[in-house]
């Protein structure tokens, strides 16, 4: 899986905005987009290069409708751990 190369099934989910998340935030993000979308993978979009703050999420294997209210949970998800890596945490501690 990677969004280099695509396969059937794969969806990006961009994001309204982009966050700065820590290590351990963007794998708690993959994970949360991964589950909440019964993907089979998930991969956290950045800037050309992969630098910068995240913009989106790649899910590969999808089994789940990616409804708006499943992009914004996902986004709000990404929100959430930006504020929490701002403040030195995970956005849920």
């Amino acid at each position: 899986m990677s969004r280099a190369c695509p396969a059937a099934g794969c969806r990006d989910l961009p994001f309204h905005a982009a966050y700065a998340v820590d290590d351990a935030s963007e794998v708690a993000l993959e994970d949360y987009a991964r589950t909440v979308g019964r993907a089979s993978a998930a991969e956290t979009v950045r800037g050309e290069g992969g630098a910068g703050p995240i913009s989106g999420v790649h899910l590969c294997g999808t089994g789940a409708a990616l409804t708006e209210a499943l992009a914004a949970d996902i986004e709000d998800f990404a929100r959430d751990l930006a504020v929490g890596t701002a403040a030195g945490g995970l956005g849920w501690s």
